[in-house]
């Protein structure tokens, strides 16, 4: 008789279990990748918001005005955010400028920018 080869019905049963337990153990991580990722980009803007106001101090002496010339809305390519401090065309999505000296990041933190002293927190 000739020996056939393949998997049994249990073998492969337990295999698409195994991947499922697998899949369901990773798909929670997933959900926490877009709100790391966005509290992890407003952390960096916000840095360079802060360096490109010091940056613009050690240049001129003082501390900028305003950081931008946007209106107050969503930050967009016809509304770009943090020009006065940010090279290479500012901010032009996920935040939100609300008035001249405050803003909104992805997270939903509000900054407020203090011209007197430089301070975006």
């Amino acid at each position: 008789m000739k020996r056939k080869n393949g998997f049994t019905l249990i073998e492969l049963v337990m295999t698409i279990l195994i991947l499922a337990i697998l899949a369901v153990a990773a798909i929670p991580q997933y959900y926490n990748l877009t709100t790391s990722a966005n509290s992890s980009s407003e952390a960096g803007v916000s840095g360079g918001v802060r360096a490109g106001v010091y940056t613009y101090f050690a240049n001129y002496r003082v501390y900028p005005s305003t950081l931008d010339s946007a209106s107050n809305a969503a930050c967009s390519t016809g509304n770009t955010c943090f020009t006065n401090v940010l090279g290479q065309g500012g901010i032009q999505s996920q935040w939100t400028r609300v008035s001249n000296t405050q803003y909104t990041g992805p997270t939903g933190a509000t900054y407020t920018y203090t011209s007197a002293s430089g301070a975006f927190q």
